[in-house]
């Protein structure tokens, strides 16, 4: 019936021989990370566990929040800095790295990436998602899994859909209209799951207008797996279930953690009321035998892991994630000459380098910023604390301790950031600001030195414009996970050029984000009112200045971009342009520069935003060197959702593909002209009669029927007017040339609809 092989499942087999209450149970957890096993049938139970930036396995038994130490694991940079690499191929090492780590723990499926979009900088879980941007959070986190899954163990893509906030995060409707959603917040899950095929998908707690995740059929069943093809496990979020058997016809395969036997009565029930059918629990259960038989090759393996190897993954990683956002040139530090170096911040000694909630992984070491720059360099290195992390008040003590510090070095390396209290699963923040004693901490210290370096860690964007001035450089440091302190000193002392890049929009203002005013939300509903405008989107619509856009990072060399050039090929849904360009490396020290591709739709007939991210790509190059590059589009990136054909197209017309450094910094544009696809949709009796007069065929055919009488639709003052009523309702006018009784046939004439 089953295998004897400890490590294969013969699925079909096992299937056959359950008992309904043996199927009933497989559809639950066991416990709080592992699956249900059937121990007569030789299915055994798999864990999950937590990331998704570093493995957090429960240590010893599990107990009822699933919260206990974890065993050591590598802690890489959270998601918010792993973004702004803008780097594939490290996304998919640390991906590789992060499964090896898994097996070593028998670990079958880890839990994560998450792709949510950062539609305000204010969600509390902000650091553990990627980006404002679809295609970039949704080609790295591809990546991420593809790395993780070739070590043959699991991901869960989360949180599916439109998990946006922490506020009543288990209960508040999401009211987004279906463009928005096919736009901005389902085209980072539908890239992993067409192209990586994640083992699982993790339903939000949410709602999405008006129906929990955890068992909407229009998510889970008909975009997820019958568009995007999804072949494997649905898990529901923990604790996110509503009403289990609802989320089993939905196609919620796993309800996780255990729920008491909540969960396997209200399948009970259904099945004896007829509510649910055998045969769709058999569709779950199916899936949960088919993730163990997965799981099983990996499991046991024994295999020993190269800890030091893992933690110089994470040093480099950590380097690409920093971003230097200003420098008049203070930067880099020399290590081997000049005078005192002043380090201030009790972050630096502390290190800040994750977040907090489910995702906090015990690093297997911990790198600090201060001792790494005191070991890398020649010069003496002095510390003042500044301030305690998470104190409201200043230490006039420790203020006066810094200053003091600072007047005696010549360059001042000073550690500001959010302490963890300030951003968290779990809630979400009230404001964009760092805390008021580090400021004037800043302000106190720069008094007396006009050479200070800021250091930041955060995990999402802090409000700069009110104390940057004070900073002869700015170095965003996110959250770089355990190497994050040996890494900042390598780019403070130059022994590597920043290569970071905003990933998320920092604003001047709370006030200025898509969000304000509709974020959370409440009465139990949060309304998307901004609709596709989010992020860089809603700041280069509205040509908003902002405090640093999206794409953003300096380096310590300079790059050229030349030689645009635009090959279309194809036609209708099958159109490429082909965008090729020259980079060089104008400067004289090795760096990586990110080329980064958006288009402006110029003749689109609906409302698109001013431009949109189309692709992307990160070059190393040596001093001097140039290197050619090619970004192919799609008529899928070039196009849009049509509400009025319920799927994706490419209008014709001209296309304004641009070349740049950041979403502001363009250095290369040209238009391409595109014949798209006919979307000239049929006419009805019921549309306006501007529609009718812009129709190919119609148009000419209404303007002959209609003669001398065209002079009234076509009058400077009230032809506007008069173009906007439906044909029908013109028809109804006292002596209008064509009269209702004639539209049936003239609808007919013209390839219209009845």
């Amino acid at each position: 019936m089953t295998s004897t092989d400890p490590r294969s499942l013969d699925v079909d087999a096992v299937l056959a021989a359950l008992t309904t209450e043996e199927k009933i149970s497989l559809a639950s957890g066991s416990d709080f990370w592992h699956t249900q096993g059937v121990e007569r049938l030789g299915v055994p139970a798999v864990m999950v566990t937590d990331g998704p930036h570093g493995l957090r396995k429960q240590e010893g038994s599990t107990d009822h929040a699933g919260l206990h130490a974890s065993v050591p694991a590598t802690c890489f940079p959270p998601a918010t800095g792993l973004a702004s690499t803008w780097d594939r191929d490290l996304l998919r090492r640390v991906g590789e790295a992060l499964g090896d780590e898994c097996r070593a723990e028998d670990v079958a499926v880890l839990l994560g990436p998450g792709v949510n979009i950062k539609r305000s900088p204010l969600c509390g879980r902000n650091f553990e998602y990627f980006s404002e941007d679809p295609l970039l959070a949704g080609e790295l986190a591809t990546a991420l899994v593809l790395g993780v899954q070739s070590r043959g163990v699991g991901t869960s893509l989360k949180h599916f859909a439109a998990n946006n906030q922490e506020t009543g995060r288990m209960t508040v409707s999401a009211e987004v209209d279906e463009r928005t959603l096919r736009e901005i917040y389902l085209p980072a899950f539908e890239r992993v799951v067409t192209r990586a095929q994640p083992w699982t998908v993790m339903c939000a707690y949410n709602k999405v207008n008006g129906v929990y995740a955890s068992q909407d059929p229009w998510l889970l069943t008909q975009v997820l797996r019958d568009e995007w093809g999804f072949e494997g496990l649905v898990v529901s979020d923990w604790g996110a279930v509503d009403v289990r058997w609802k989320g089993v016809a939905a196609g919620l395969d796993l309800e996780m953690p255990s729920s008491d036997g909540a969960g396997e009565a209200s399948i009970r029930a259904a099945l004896a009321a007829g509510d649910l059918t055998e045969a769709q629990l058999d569709v779950a259960v199916r899936r949960n035998l088919e993730l163990v038989a997965r799981a099983l090759p990996g499991l046991g393996s024994g295999e020993a892991l190269d800890v030091d190897a893992h933690h110089a993954l994470a040093r480099q990683a950590a380097r690409q994630s920093a971003v230097l956002l200003t420098n008049d040139g203070v930067l880099p530090l020399d290590p081997r000459s000049g005078g005192r170096i002043a380090v201030v911040g009790e972050l630096a000694r502390s290190p800040r380098y994750q977040g907090a909630g489910s995702s906090q992984v015990v690093p297997t070491r911990l790198d600090d910023a201060l001792t790494a720059l005191q070991e890398g360099t020649d010069r003496e290195v002095v510390f003042a604390a500044g301030y305690v992390t998470e104190s409201v008040e200043a230490d006039d003590a420790l203020v006066v301790e810094a200053v003091e510090a600072a007047r005696s070095a010549e360059v001042t390396v000073l550690f500001l950031g959010l302490p963890a209290s300030f951003e968290s699963e779990g809630y979400d923040r009230e404001h964009l600001d760092l805390p008021a004693p580090q400021v004037a901490l800043l302000e106190a210290v720069r008094a007396v030195t006009d050479r200070v370096v800021v250091v930041l860690s955060n995990g999402s964007a802090v409000a700069t414009a009110s104390w940057q001035h004070h900073a002869a450089a700015l170095l965003e440091g996110w959250l770089l996970g355990q190497a994050g302190g040996s890494a900042t000193a390598d780019l403070l002392y130059g022994v590597v050029s920043p290569s970071g890049r905003l990933a998320e929009t920092v604003p001047l203002r709370l006030e200025d984000t898509p969000a304000f005013g509709a974020f959370p939300g409440d009465s139990g509903v949060v309304r998307y009112g901004e609709g596709l405008l989010v992020g860089y989107r809603w700041y280069d619509t509205r040509r908003a200045p902002v405090g640093f856009p999206f794409g953003h990072g300096l380096s310590y060399t300079t790059f050229e971009h030349a030689d645009l050039a635009l090959a279309p090929a194809g036609e209708g849904p099958g159109t490429t342009v082909e965008v090729s360009l020259t980079v060089t490396n104008t400067g004289d020290r090795a760096g990586a520069e990110v080329v980064q591709v958006y288009a402006a739709p110029l003749d689109a007939s609906v409302h698109r935003p001013a431009q949109e991210l189309v692709g992307f790509a990160r070059v190393e190059l040596e001093p001097g060197a140039s290197t050619p590059v090619t970004v192919t589009l799609t008529a899928r990136d070039l196009g849009h959702w049509s509400a009025e054909h319920r799927r994706w197209v490419l209008e014709p017309g001209r296309y304004e593909v641009r070349v740049g450094a950041s979403s502001r910094d363009v250095r290369a544009s040209a238009v391409v002209r595109l014949d798209g696809e006919d979307l000239t949709a049929p006419l009805a009796a019921g549309d306006e009669a501007e529609r009718w007069l812009a129709h190919p065929v119609a148009g000419p055919r209404l303007r002959e029927l209609l003669g001398d009488a065209m002079a009234m639709l076509e009058d400077p003052q009230h032809g506007q007017m008069m173009r906007a009523i439906p044909l029908v309702r013109l028809a109804r006018f006292p002596g209008f040339p064509v009269r209702e009784a004639d539209l049936p046939a003239l609808v007919a004439e013209v390839g219209g609809r009845a």
